[in-house]
């Protein structure tokens, strides 16, 4: 069956990084475009990040921007989020998707807190 399996949620610190992986199994990851999402608390689903079938185009919500950087090896049907000068407001449950948001993982916890 379809599976997505985040990991590498953690604690981080104020201008901290953390990397996060999406592990896919159960259908052609290769022939899905697909994203990062997240949701806060008290607050509704955001869109992060998406990356093209291929990797060759990228997009960014103004929100991170700058700071966060999205990347797949379609070898190992793998997806990343690099997130690099973490702020307090990205503290969230973070959720790798295909961008038909036909699947979806269970979530990550990112928490950033001094």
């Amino acid at each position: 069956q379809v599976q997505l399996v985040e990991s590498g949620g953690g604690l981080a610190q104020p201008g901290g990084s953390l990397r996060l992986s999406c592990a896919a199994s159960g259908f052609t990851f290769s022939n899905y475009a697909m994203s990062w999402a997240r949701l806060a608390p008290g607050k509704g689903l955001e869109w992060v990040s998406g990356i093209y079938k291929s990797g060759s185009n990228t997009y960014y919500s103004d929100s991170v921007k700058g700071r966060f950087t999205i990347s797949r090896d379609n070898a190992k049907n793998t997806l990343y989020l690099q997130m690099d000068s973490l702020k307090p407001e990205d503290t969230a449950l973070y959720y790798c998707a295909s961008w038909s948001t036909e699947y979806w993982g269970q979530g990550t916890q990112v928490t950033v807190s001094s």
